[in-house]
């Protein structure tokens, strides 16, 4: 009876370990250097103000949230707490968001040095709340062919599926016209 008993609670704890080996074990996040579930290298950084930074492929975001890790075959996960509760993960990584957000505002690249910044945040409102990478920007343009003007441009990301969820420009923007980007 021992025998069996014994057996059956061998079992059950080896069972429990695969269990928990497949779905991962869910953690705060470390700074360190990772591979995310893309196969892509993530360097994790610990900021100022318990802040983290993520970079990969030499564009790094800050992240102003309670990130977690979860190891799921040798790569990570990363998720973000929102303020509704909602655990968002970062599927879509900072070089990707910038990349697509520059091609829809018709940008090649995003220079600090030239007042162009990425950012990860909240938006939407109650369960609408998502995780974004937001990008902005200053662009030069022309009003009505004559006049220069700089047009500040903002576009988000979803962090979540990578698709763009709000491009703004000033009210004025269809007056201008945009010059191509070198």
């Amino acid at each position: 009876m021992k025998k069996l008993l014994f057996s059956l609670l061998l079992g059950v704890l080896i069972i429990g370990f695969v269990v928990a080996q497949e779905q991962g074990m869910r953690q705060e996040v470390m700074a360190g250097n990772y591979i995310g579930e893309g196969g892509q290298q993530m360097k994790i950084q610990q900021q100022a103000n318990n802040q983290m930074r993520l970079e990969v492929g030499g564009v790094g975001v800050d992240c102003p949230f309670n990130l977690t890790q979860e190891q799921v075959q040798n790569r990570t996960k990363l998720k973000a707490q929102l303020s509704n509760g909602r655990n968002a993960e970062i599927k879509v990584m900072p070089d990707t968001a910038s990349e697509t957000a520059l091609n829809r505002l018709r940008l090649k690249v995003c220079d600090e040095a030239q007042g162009c910044s990425l950012e990860l945040k909240e938006v939407g409102q109650g369960e609408q709340t998502k995780l974004a990478y937001e990008l902005k920007t200053q662009r030069q343009s022309k009003v009505f062919g004559l006049f220069k003007a700089r047009m500040n441009v903002r576009a988000q990301v979803d962090a979540e599926t990578g698709e763009i969820i709000r491009v703004q420009k000033p009210w004025w923007a269809f007056l201008a016209s945009e010059s191509e980007e070198e």
